[in-house]
């Protein structure tokens, strides 16, 4: 006896056995309907429908169910021995791999943000009340020292040294006249004294208005580039007005921010004058500057907010590339001679401390602290905690323990380094 069920278009076929123990399965949910139809055969009817429907779901999704007509197939061995053979595979370890430290030469390369000034950066101001007349420089122009850059109108100067100039020529004669007379014996030699003093201040008085015609011209103090202006022509300006700025860009003053323990470092090897240490400027287009700098100077205090202490770098401009006021970033690149190089894959952290794994002549492990004199791409400059003789694991650290007695392949160090993104310099 069988019982048919059309799905899709297909049928499929289930043992009469198989009905019977839904029906039974139907009975014990029955109790669990509370719609105040205890014995209903329509609740039978649908529970048993939705059963028959969930086996025709899982029949039509089983490997081989088409639809057309099939009987149970029963389970074989076949995936238990695939969980078997994946249960081996996770559990499958890697070849351990140990190499040695290598020394090396090595670059050490720090940055800082910079800003770049001018050498000599100042303000050209009005020393007189007074028109401007005509500027005969233009905005971002080069200038050489003594050349005149503004000019406030002279009428009133000149007329005043003018004047000067004439009372100084009349106390000029009456002392010669006076000097005359005193040799003829006709006056006092205190005659001669006065008209002395007279011719003095006169003096004085053209000295102090050639001065003030003088200031009515604004010259450049020394050579340098225009910056805005920022009065034109016919401008009333007063005594002490900001005209334009001038700048000397032939050296460039560098300023940026060293931390307390990078200034010992530093000041150490600037006091034996180490050529080692060379200076780079990076631009805000991560192009290099083709000139190197030198270390100017260091501030006098540190801040005592950041404890930081401030260094001026020094860089030649010939090509007035740099002006006051860019920004970039300080590359201090400093040669490490014969450093111990390690691959930072072979070490590992514990509590912010650096370990390796050291591999003795029997193949015995033992965890080992080391200090990290430097930190670049892929590799780790050791200060101490091994030496270039010892054997170190490259791959395969979380397989072992302190300790354990293991077996390895052995690879050189320059093997190593070559498949590196950063080779060891």
């Amino acid at each position: 006896m069988q019982a048919i069920w059309s799905w899709n278009g297909g049928e499929l076929t289930v043992g009469f056995g198989t009905l019977l123990v839904e029906l039974k399965r139907c009975s014990a949910l029955e109790g669990e309907i509370r719609i105040g139809m205890r014995h209903s055969w329509i609740v039978h009817g649908l529970v048993i429908l939705g059963s028959l429907s969930n086996i025709a779901c899982d029949q039509l999704t089983a490997p081989g169910g088409s639809g057309a007509h099939s009987s149970p197939v029963p389970e074989t061995g076949g995936s238990k021995h695939e969980d078997e053979h994946e249960h081996a595979e996770g559990h499958h370890q890697h070849r351990i791999i140990v190499t040695r430290p290598v020394a090396q030469d090595v670059t050490s390369t720090h940055n800082y943000v910079c800003q770049i000034r001018s050498c000599r950066h100042i303000e050209l101001r009005a020393l007189e009340n007074g028109y401007l007349e005509e500027i005969p420089v233009k905005e971002g122009q080069s200038v050489q020292q003594g050349e005149t850059v503004f000019k406030v109108l002279p009428t009133l100067y000149q007329a005043r040294l003018e004047a000067e100039q004439a009372e100084a020529a009349l106390v000029q004669l009456e002392y010669n006249n006076a000097k005359r007379l005193m040799e003829q014996k006709v006056v006092s030699p205190q005659e001669v004294a006065i008209a002395e003093a007279k011719l003095a201040k006169a003096t004085a008085k053209v000295k102090l208005s050639q001065a003030e015609l003088n200031f009515a011209t604004v010259t450049a103090p020394f050579p340098g580039i225009i910056d805005r202006l920022l009065c034109q022509k016919g401008s009333l300006v007063a005594e002490g007005d900001v005209l334009t700025t001038l700048s000397d860009n032939s050296v460039m003053w560098v300023y940026f921010n060293v931390p307390e323990a990078r200034y010992l470092e530093y000041k150490s090897q600037l006091d034996v004058n180490d050529p080692k240490l060379q200076i780079q400027l990076m631009l805000a287009d991560h192009s290099k500057f083709p000139h190197p700098g030198k270390l100017g100077a260091i501030e006098a205090d540190f801040n005592v907010e950041t404890g930081n202490i401030a260094f001026r770098a020094d860089f030649p401009n010939p090509d007035r590339l740099l002006r006051n006021g860019q920004t970039g970033k300080i590359l201090i690149q400093r040669a490490i001679k014969d450093a111990i190089v390690i691959p930072q894959r072979a070490s590992f952290e514990i509590l912010a401390e650096r370990y390796v794994y050291v591999v003795d002549e029997e193949g015995v492990v033992h965890q080992r602290r080391i200090e990290i004199a430097l930190e670049l791409e892929d590799l780790f400059v050791v200060k101490r905690g091994i030496e270039l003789g010892d054997k170190i694991i490259f791959e395969g650290i979380r397989q072992v323990r302190d300790g354990d007695k293991i077996e390895y392949d052995y690879r050189q160090p320059e093997e190593i380094l070559s498949h590196l993104k950063n080779q060891a310099q």
